[in-house]
């Protein structure tokens, strides 16, 4: 029903920004809240940021990033800034039919993720 097609990703210093993007088809499309979740190696997928009723960023991202949403355009964007080596993962759109979502398990659509790799 939704298709999240991701774009980005790359290679920052410390301290640089960058942009992700997040394309997003589907005839539900505007029904669903919209997130970002992020996977560095041997790690578990984490929370990174999630928009519905109201938007929520992990502690670890809190005032450095920030998303956005164009509807009319079917685009999430996150805007990352003050990136740190720990900020290094892949991360990856995401979509759920639920009001607000803190977990993998809640997510009903994901993109194929985009690295992100931020140097010391």
């Amino acid at each position: 029903q939704v298709q999240l097609i991701e774009s980005g990703g790359g290679l920052v210093q410390a301290g640089g920004s960058l942009r992700l993007s997040c394309t997003a088809s589907g005839r539900t499309f505007s029904s669903y809240t919209m997130g970002w979740f992020r996977q560095a190696p041997g790690k578990e997928r984490e929370f990174v940021v999630w928009s519905g009723i109201s938007t929520y960023y992990a502690d670890s991202v809190k005032g450095r990033f920030t998303i956005s949403r164009d509807t009319a355009k079917n685009t999430v964007s996150l805007q990352m800034n003050s990136l740190k080596p720990e900020d290094t993962a892949v991360y990856y759109c995401a979509a759920s039919s639920r009001k607000i979502v803190a977990a993998t398990t809640s997510v009903d659509y994901w993109g194929q993720g985009t690295q992100v790799t931020v140097s010391s």
